[in-house]
């Protein structure tokens, strides 16, 4: 059975609920794991079939640990993972691109292949305050995560990827 990875960071909690929402359908379609970026490491990579990365945008980037994830894995695992499939959430307080094209270089040189367009759900936090609290990502948006989670499980479990 093909084995989708999900990983992601979170400080405000809104990639979490994005991230959760993913592995929510997917585990319906193939053997799925939901992991934090601080907690995965170059055998969670080497063990999956396919990732779904899901980062916060923070000051037009993906987050540092994020990012320390990336840095981390990317040795052990060049060499080891190319070709296989990817896919990507951002969770923006303004626009996401950035971010989202960094994800896509990073994995660009990991040698891993996009399936699916990013999904970037913009908070609009753009006060100190709104910057900080506690995200509630509204329900019709997390059915967006849920399809990104859904199809690329479903397009692994069918060997299409």
């Amino acid at each position: 059975m093909a084995r989708l990875l999900i990983i992601y960071h979170s400080r405000t909690g809104g990639s979490e609920q994005m991230a959760e929402a993913a592995f929510e359908t997917a585990r319906g379609e193939t053997e799925t794991s939901l992991k934090r970026a601080d907690e995965t490491g170059p055998e969670d990579i080497i063990e999956a079939d396919g990732y779904l990365f899901c980062a916060p945008e923070n000051l037009a980037a993906i987050s540092g640990v994020m990012k320390d994830f990336f840095d981390r894995c990317y040795y052990p695992v060049l060499g080891r993972i190319d070709g296989r499939a990817y896919a990507q959430m951002v969770c923006a307080g303004s626009d996401g691109e950035n971010a989202s094209r960094q994800i896509a270089r990073i994995s660009q040189g990991w040698r891993l292949r996009p399936v699916q367009e990013p999904l970037i759900l913009c908070t609009h936090a753009q006060t100190p305050e709104d910057i900080l609290a506690p995200k509630q990502i509204p329900e019709t948006e997390l059915d967006r995560c849920r399809d990104v989670g859904q199809t690329l499980a479903a397009g692994l479990a069918m060997g299409m990827f």
